[in-house]
C-alpha cells in the first residue's frame, strides 16, 4: 500500500518534495492557501487543496491523523503559521510530523509544540555542498544520527588495486565499508577483492573520519 503523505506549504521546497514523492509512488495530498500553487501541484499529486492550514476546523476536515506522515513545509513567509500548524497537527494525533525550520529558535519552538522531526533544507544542503567541495572524492552523504553518516565516495588513488583487508579502514579511520556500487549495482563487499577505479564505496562512519580519509588521500 502506498504511503499516505500530506504536504502543507507549496513553496519551492514543498513543491519539489510533493513532485518527487508522487513520482516515487506515494499518495500525496498537497495543501496551500495559494490557489495558483495548488493548481500547479494538482498536475502531479493525488489531490491538491487550497486551505488555510492554521484554521483548525478546515485542517481537521483533511483528516491529517489518518496520514502516515504530514510535512509542514511552510517557509520564510510565515514562521507563526508553521508553529500554529505544527501544534494543531500534534493535537490531531498525526503519527509523524516533520516541520521545516528557518533558524535555531524556530527549530526549538517547533520541537516544543510537537514536531517529531525538524529540518532546515537550506542549512542541510549547504553543509552537504561544502563537504563535496572540500573533499573531492565524496559523491553523496546522508546523516544517520548523531555524528554518524553514510557516505558514498570514489576510491582514492591509494585504494585502487588494494582490497579492504589491506586498507584497514576500520582501524585507520573508524570507517566501515557497508557496500560497493559497481557496474550500476550495489553489492556486498568482498574483503579480499581488489578495488577498481570505477567502484564507489558506501561507508558508514563519523563525519570526522571521512574528512581524515580525504585529507590523507
Amino acid at each position: 500500500m502506498a504511503q499516505q503523505i500530506m504536504i502543507i506549504g507549496l513553496g519551492q521546497f514543498g513543491m519539489s518534495l510533493a513532485r518527487t514523492l508522487s513520482e516515487k509512488g506515494a499518495e500525496v495530498l498537497a495543501v496551500d492557501s495559494d490557489k495558483e500553487l495548488v493548481d500547479e501541484a494538482s498536475g502531479f499529486v493525488s489531490e491538491a487543496i487550497a486551505v488555510d492550514a492554521t484554521d483548525e476546523t478546515e485542517l481537521a476536515k483533511l483528516l491529517p491523523g489518518q496520514r502516515d506522515v504530514v510535512i509542514c513545509a511552510i517557509g520564510d513567509a510565515s514562521r507563526e503559521a508553521s508553529i500554529i500548524c505544527t501544534a494543531l497537527l500534534r493535537q490531531m494525533g498525526v503519527p509523524m510530523i516533520i516541520a521545516r525550520a528557518n533558524d535555531k529558535m524556530h527549530r526549538r519552538i517547533l520541537q516544543l509544540v510537537g514536531a517529531h522531526e525538524v529540518i532546515n533544507p537550506e542549512l542541510e544542503f549547504g553543509k552537504r555542498l561544502a563537504t563535496r567541495l572540500l573533499y573531492r572524492h565524496i559523491v553523496a552523504d546522508t546523516v544517520l544520527g548523531d555524528d554518524l553518516q553514510l557516505t558514498e565516495i570514489c576510491p582514492t588513488p591509494e585504494m585502487v588495486g588494494k582490497n579492504l583487508i589491506e586498507l584497514e579502514l576500520p582501524k585507520r579511520y573508524g570507517a566501515i565499508v557497508a557496500a560497493i556500487r559497481r557496474d550500476g549495482r550495489v553489492v556486498r563487499p568482498d574483503p579480499a577483492e581488489k578495488l577498481r577505479a570505477d567502484d564507489n564505496l558506501l561507508i558508514v562512519s563519523s563525519e570526522g573520519a571521512i574528512a581524515k580519509l580525504s585529507r590523507e588521500a
